[in-house]
């Protein structure tokens, strides 16, 4: 699994589906989401961690 995944796409249920399916998988959520509008629709962006993930990737380098 990577330590550090951003999910993007349009706000919605799919979006929202995807980020359920890495939080139930053990990921946690990295931050607030970023939002923007390109014209047409909301666009959303969600960084997630996986646990442990960043201390063991500095413990070996």
């Amino acid at each position: 699994m990577p330590v550090y995944r951003v999910l993007t796409g349009p706000d919605d249920a799919a979006f929202c589906h995807r980020v359920s399916e890495m939080l139930a998988l053990g990921y946690t959520l990295h931050g607030g989401p970023a939002v923007t509008f390109n014209g047409e629709r909301v666009i959303v962006a969600q960084a997630l961690l996986w646990p442990g993930g960043a201390q063991e990737s500095r413990a070996h380098p």
